[in-house]
């Protein structure tokens, strides 16, 4: 079956997530929160490195609980610093708590990411062509909402790329016998 070319074939857990999560439709609160992270983690790098790290950010930051994290402390902050399972980055891994706390709110103000993200687009995947996108004015739109309630690594790039894992938007390739056929 043909992929999209950027899946990389030689990856295992790549071809996972390319077969059965890019694109799919997610409602589920913690992955919703867990991948707007990791699309942040990603800024500058390759996805592949993020997802080959995936399962040690999930250790490393308690499972995506937002409430554990919100309340991370200095000796927390350094741990994860000293952890070569993640990102080392201080301002990456400052996100993730700033993150927590901020979806904390979210949750309080929207219901959560799941009302509030596929609200915007009437609970319906937009569906596109196949070509190279990397913002639109939706993730505009998103990424500057999101930066006014307080979160980071939320630029339009990461937004896109997060609707895109999410499945707000559906993007695989024209040929790609995963989600075309």
């Amino acid at each position: 079956m043909k992929r999209c070319a950027w899946a990389n074939s030689a990856n295992p857990l790549y071809l996972d997530y390319h077969d059965h999560e890019w694109g799919v439709p997610c409602h589920d609160e913690l992955r919703l929160f867990e991948m707007l992270n990791l699309e942040g983690a990603q800024a500058g790098l390759s996805w592949e490195t993020v997802l080959n790290k995936r399962e040690s950010y999930r250790l490393a930051f308690d499972g995506w609980d937002a409430r554990k994290i919100a309340a991370y402390g200095a000796q927390k902050v350094a741990s994860l610093l000293a952890d070569p399972g993640i990102i080392r980055n201080k301002l990456k891994v400052a996100a993730v708590i700033t993150n927590a706390q901020a979806y904390l709110r979210l949750c309080e103000e929207t219901g959560g990411l799941d009302a509030y993200l596929w609200s915007y687009v009437g609970g319906v995947p937009i569906v596109n062509t196949g070509e190279r996108i990397i913002t639109t004015a939706l993730s505009d739109q998103i990424s500057k909402d999101l930066k006014k309630r307080g979160f980071k690594f939320v630029g339009s790039t990461i937004i896109y790329a997060y609707m895109q894992a999410i499945g707000m938007v559906q993007d695989h390739a024209a040929d790609c016998d995963w989600r075309r056929g």
